[in-house]
């Protein structure tokens, strides 16, 4: 094989990786330290209860099966260009922390959901999510985008890089042996 293979076939590699690394990074939980907060006036002043159709983005928390709805929520938070998904989670008074591993890259809680000392029961009994590496495989926040007319599709970038438009939607999905699969309509 010529050098130029080796370097092409390598950085095919990592590009596959990369992209592997950030779908995982979407969908994933993560950990330790919080990758966005805000103080609660700034996020109560700046966004609103969702009630309807919404002029910036709408932001909608899913625990879905987990039942601990304390993360759930839906607000719309008021923008006028593409803004950084952090930045709009934090106007919504939304709390991610991510992993030891991966603090910025993975969710692992939402507004302190899943509790460390919460049993999820899933297929193989039951799980506690210590936020220290990648999060289970069967138990994760994942990251969906929706258009203002369109369908829901899983993000390709993760929290620190993906940018939402107006009119779109933003949810954070909490998916336990891949229930729910998608977000609801």
């Amino acid at each position: 094989m010529t050098l130029t293979k080796i370097r092409t076939a390598a950085a095919s590699s990592l590009a596959a990786a990369g992209l592997l690394f950030t779908l995982a990074a979407c969908s994933a939980p993560g950990a330790t330290q919080p990758t966005t907060s805000a103080p609660a006036s700034t996020a109560a002043a700046s966004a609103s209860v969702d009630t309807g159709p919404c002029a910036g983005v709408k932001v909608i928390v899913d625990s879905g099966s987990l039942e601990q709805a304390a993360a759930d929520k839906s607000v719309c938070v008021p923008v006028d260009a593409a803004t950084p998904a952090s930045k709009v989670l934090e106007e919504a008074d939304v709390k991610t922390v991510g992993t030891t591993q991966y603090p910025t890259e993975l969710v692992c809680r939402v507004n302190g959901v899943p509790a460390a000392d919460f049993d999820i029961t899933h297929k193989g009994g039951t799980y506690k999510e210590e936020c220290k590496g990648m999060p289970a495989a069967f138990a994760y926040w994942s990251l969906w985008v929706k258009p203002a007319s369109g369908a829901w599709a899983y993000a390709q970038e993760g929290l620190a890089t993906l940018k939402v438009s107006p009119g779109q939607s933003l949810e954070l999905l909490y998916t336990v042996d891949g229930e729910p699969a998608a977000p609801a309509a």
